[in-house]
C-alpha cells in the first residue's frame, strides 16, 4: 500500500542514505540510489521542507513525473521526479517536500 507523502519526513529518509530504491516507469524497473537528504528549513509540513538526491547509472534520464518508488522497508511512495542532469558519472535526480 502507497505511503501517504504529507506524513514524510526527512527522518524518514535518513537511515537508507546511499541505499537503493525501485523506479516503475512505462518502460521498466530503474534502480536509483538515495545519494542526499537535505533539510531545507520550516514549512507548514511536520518536520519541515527536505529534499532528497537519488542517482542511476549514466543513460538516458527519466523524464519528470510521479513515479511510484519502493524501498523494502518504506514500502512504496509515489514521489514527483525532477532530473537534475549528469554528475560524477552519473544522471541525478531529485524530490522536494515543501
Amino acid at each position: 500500500m502507497p505511503k501517504d507523502v504529507a506524513a514524510l519526513t526527512a527522518a524518514d529518509f535518513e537511515p537508507f542514505n546511499g541505499g537503493d530504491f525501485t523506479l516503475a516507469a512505462a518502460s521498466g524497473e530503474f534502480v536509483l540510489k538515495l545519494t542526499g537528504v537535505r533539510h531545507l528549513g520550516a514549512a507548514l509540513r511536520a518536520g519541515g521542507a527536505f529534499s532528497l538526491t537519488f542517482t542511476t547509472p549514466p543513460g538516458p534520464f527519466l523524464p519528470q513525473a510521479i513515479y511510484p518508488i519502493t524501498h523494502p522497508e518504506l514500502g512504496t511512495v509515489e514521489l514527483f521526479i525532477v532530473p537534475l542532469g549528469p554528475k560524477d558519472g552519473a544522471n541525478r535526480y531529485e524530490v522536494i517536500f515543501t
